[in-house]
């Protein structure tokens, strides 16, 4: 694989705001009452759809660290066919895959009416800002080319 620059090396003061921004995100989810394990479920998702192998190694660990079990995260990608999520983290992986193809969808009222049916303000606050910040850390992972070890 070609080296590349390491733009969070390269210009650190842009890579701790982006940090900052993920510490700000995970104080929404905190309070927001999310689970802290399925929240790293999302963060999962979304990377999987970006293709992004250094955050999906990242967080089916930390998802793993934080108490999920392997069938979650081993059914992600095939959410919709199982009945291991409950009603608000359907909603949840709705609105982060919504976000993530945002370019394809431009996020249907559709998804966010039903999300807003089962969650209340602040999960979705959290839900969606989740999905920015890790749509910008994958960006910089894949744009980077960093390492999976």
């Amino acid at each position: 694989m070609d080296k590349r620059i390491n733009l969070g090396k390269k210009a650190p003061h842009m890579y701790d705001k982006l940090i900052s921004l993920k510490h700000d995100m995970q104080a929404l989810i905190k309070d927001a009452n999310m689970n802290e394990g399925f929240s790293h479920l999302l963060l999962l998702r979304a990377s999987q759809i970006n293709g992004c192998a250094f955050c999906v190694r990242l967080h089916t660990k930390d998802a793993l660290d934080t108490g999920e079990n392997i069938e979650r995260i081993s059914v992600l990608p095939a959410w919709r066919e199982t009945e291991y999520f409950n009603e608000k983290e359907r909603a949840s992986l709705e609105l982060v895959e919504a976000i993530c193809y945002i370019k394809d969808t431009h996020f249907p009222n559709k998804v966010y009416e039903e999300a807003k049916e089962v969650l209340d303000e602040k999960e979705i606050l959290a839900v969606e800002w989740l999905a920015l910040i890790i749509n910008a850390l994958n960006i910089l992972a894949i744009s980077s080319r960093l390492e999976v070890k």
